[in-house]
């Protein structure tokens, strides 16, 4: 029960303070930014809906992602960023095998993070 009189009480904070207000807003800013730069306007609207959403949630953007953002935002694309992101006191503590596996799963998620990023500042204003 406390926790819908918490929801409640977040929704109407979002009300008093003009929260949807400046979401359309941003949308509409954000949606005719996406047009005149020629990019998808539907896939900035669906982003946008996405962080509002995890927003409203109050969900915490993935740690691993945010290494990465930082990574790129204050260097770049560099050559060695897996070797960067590696966690080297457990590195240490695993087997060859364990080692390689561990090495393309930390691939794949930069990848991922990569991905998102470009979508990011694609999209950005």
């Amino acid at each position: 029960m406390d926790n819908l009189k918490e929801m409640a009480r977040a929704a109407k904070q979002r009300l008093k303070n003009n929260f949807w207000e400046e979401c359309k807003k941003n949308l509409d800013e954000g949606a005719e930014y996406a047009r005149e730069r020629g990019l998808n306007e539907g896939r900035f609207k669906h982003t946008m809906h996405g962080r509002v959403k995890s927003e409203i949630k109050g969900e915490k953007q993935d740690e691993f992602y945010v290494k990465v953002k930082t990574l790129l935002d204050r260097e770049g694309e560099v050559s060695d960023a897996i070797g960067r992101l590696t966690d080297r006191e457990y590195y240490a503590t695993l087997s060859y095998e364990e080692k390689q596996r561990y090495t393309l799963r930390l691939s794949a998620k930069y990848l991922q993070a990569l991905e998102k990023y470009r979508r990011e500042k694609e999209l950005e204003i």
